[in-house]
């Protein structure tokens, strides 16, 4: 008898031998709006990473792209924070932040998570139906902080330059600013292990093309507490960590691990390939993002079939420890979404067969 997702993706993160590598693509808002019926065409191919989509289920001339992903829509946040997308379907960027001026810390009073999403009502009374429904099919059970929960979180609210100045100077704000931010995010984590969660998400980008954002020092610091005060009671509760950050995060890989970290997701062609399986495999699961800015985009078929070729075989293993991550942004051509999807089934099972 097969096992369940949930099961394989629980020995797939325990490295206990998984029956296959646990696989997703993700299509953005913005790739649909471009390829339309010419996407549902590709994913109608493949089923079996597409179990639940219909032809014609999308309304692509009524889509709501939602707050902070309309084109040239300004939105404000409950945190106070303005943003504006270019690209319907994209989410945009801060471009007024509430705290540029530390005087207006003082009387500032940042959201209720258990009533007050970021972006609309929270509605903790839903989220708990579905997980208990998720609970009864034997389904995973996830529970997720919003991207950019924290490091990011706090320069939307104070500006990027700005925070950067306040790290290298110390400002003697940062640190409460650091303790509202964390309270906020601690009462998210304690909901969602109340509710007994198999996982909870923790993203947010903390890498540049070529290096982290901030130092390791730095990071060991000003972020690394929050992290740890945040991550260690989901791992003392048996509740799985995983962390999303775009961008080079190699220099932080030995902090995520003292902070918790379970499952990391990093970028796989930023970081490197060979740097992944020699300095993280084994030590953490690795969620590989898989290349969207190079070969997925612009390559050939083959391309796009050997580097995931590459990926299981070196980064793979029978003991687990490996799943597959892709998100789908324009200008990704059909055909290459389609090559994506094939060599994914091709190679899900690469240690079993």
């Amino acid at each position: 008898m097969a096992i369940s997702e949930r099961e394989n993706y629980l020995r797939n993160v325990s490295m206990t031998g998984p029956e296959w590598i646990p696989c997703y693509c993700h299509i953005s808002d913005a790739s649909w709006s471009q390829l339309r019926e010419e996407l549902e065409e590709v994913l109608i191919r493949h089923p079996k990473l597409f179990p639940n989509f219909k032809k014609g289920q999308r309304d692509y001339e009524n889509r709501d792209f939602g707050p902070a992903h309309r084109a040239n829509e300004l939105y404000t946040d409950a945190w106070g924070c303005t943003w504006c997308t270019k690209i319907n379907g994209l989410e945009g960027q801060v471009v007024k932040s509430p705290l540029v001026d530390w005087s207006n810390l003082e009387t500032y009073k940042p959201p209720n998570p258990l009533v007050q999403g970021d972006r609309g009502l929270a509605n903790w009374e839903k989220r708990t139906q579905e997980i208990e429904k998720d609970k009864k099919e034997c389904h995973l059970t996830i529970g997720g902080l919003p991207h950019g929960f924290f490091f990011m979180r706090l320069y939307y609210l104070r500006g990027f330059e700005n925070l950067m100045i306040d790290i290298a100077n110390q400002a003697p704000q940062l640190s409460h600013l650091i303790n509202m931010v964390a309270h906020h995010n601690m009462k998210i984590v304690n909901k969602y292990l109340s509710m007994g969660v198999d996982v909870i998400s923790f993203g947010e980008d903390l890498g540049t093309q070529t290096s982290s954002i901030i130092s390791p020092a730095a990071f060991h610091k000003w972020v690394a507490p929050t992290y740890q005060a945040l991550m260690q009671p989901c791992r003392k509760a048996g509740c799985l960590v995983y962390l999303h950050s775009d961008g080079y995060i190699m220099d932080l890989m030995d902090e995520f691990v003292e902070c918790g970290v379970n499952i990391i997701n990093p970028q796989d062609l930023c970081n490197g390939i060979d740097n992944l399986a020699r300095e993280v495999k084994g030590r953490m699961c690795i969620s590989l993002d898989i290349d969207r800015q190079k070969i997925v985009p612009y390559g050939t078929r083959k391309e796009i079939r050997e580097l995931i070729e590459e990926e299981v075989k070196k980064i793979g293993s029978p003991q687990g420890g490996l799943e597959m991550v892709c998100g789908i942004y324009p200008p990704t051509p059909p055909e290459n979404i389609d090559a994506l999807c094939s060599a994914l089934e091709e190679f899900q099972t690469y240690w079993r067969e």
